[in-house]
């Protein structure tokens, strides 16, 4: 799959940023995040933004190598409020975005992934942050959806992600089985959003295309997206699963990265 304009990354994060602040406007930031549960609504809204500040100073400052968190500047809220917390999540994400646009998307800077460019934390952040929207929208009790394209690239990156853990023994990936054995993503209601994975001896490989696996996992998109980032539970009436839901479940457990 193509990825997106480095450009449209950017009004992403912009954009997404915004739907999260009003997810969580009005709500308890007391509570605690169903599918992040070790984090209240604040804290998730928080790391959403210290993600954007690091990566945003990263390219800013065209790091070489990982920038400690207290090198980043306002790293938390200028208080404790909501609006405090709000004015900080949209002056986050318009900075970084700034740093982004400024530096285009071949700037060469520090990551800890298979691409070392300002193009790859531009999509790492618009992507952190339709996964997280999600995390916010459950915990919030208001409606989630996602574009379809976006959606997809989110299924697409976490692919490479595994495979990059995979292929560096990290966390538990690395206990993935290398038996040949095959997955299928099927979207119901996106043509060509199917995803046929297979666990050979060399490691995760994929590609986009229809085809039979040991266990399937359809729906609509975004919620296809969501059992894959462990954001909707495989049991959910939402989704279907065909074959060896054994195999599905081990994939998710040993891709948390927990």
């Amino acid at each position: 799959m193509a990825l997106l304009a480095h450009e449209r990354y950017c009004d992403e994060i912009v954009r997404l940023t915004g739907e999260l602040r009003a997810a969580i406007r009005g709500a308890d930031l007391g509570a605690t995040v169903p599918t992040c549960p070790d984090w209240t609504l604040r804290e998730l809204a928080e790391h959403v933004g210290r993600a954007h500040r690091w990566a945003g100073e990263i390219v800013r400052t065209r790091a070489t190598e990982e920038v400690a968190d207290e090198k980043v500047p306002d790293n938390s809220p200028a208080g404790d409020g909501p609006a405090a917390l709000d004015t900080w999540l949209a002056e986050g994400a318009a900075g970084t975005v700034d740093a982004l646009r400024e530096a285009g998307p071949d700037a060469q800077v520090w990551s800890w992934a298979w691409n070392r460019s300002a193009g790859f934390w531009a999509r790492r952040m618009a992507l952190e942050t339709v996964v997280h929207l999600a995390d916010a929208a459950l915990a919030a009790k208001v409606p989630y959806t996602m574009a379809p394209e976006l959606a997809a690239d989110t299924v697409e990156e976490w692919l490479q992600i595994v495979a990059y853990a995979q292929k560096v023994g990290y966390s538990g990936s690395a206990e993935l089985p290398r038996d040949g054995r095959t997955l299928h993503l099927h979207a119901t209601d996106a043509p060509g959003a199917e995803w046929l994975i297979e666990l050979g001896a060399d490691g995760v490989t994929w590609s986009r295309e229809h085809g039979r696996a040991d266990v399937a996992l359809r729906g609509p998109l975004t919620d296809v997206m969501l059992v894959f980032n462990r954001r909707l539970a495989v049991g959910s009436d939402r989704v279907e699963v065909l074959g060896d839901a054994g195999l599905l479940n081990s994939w998710l457990e040993r891709t948390s990265f927990e």
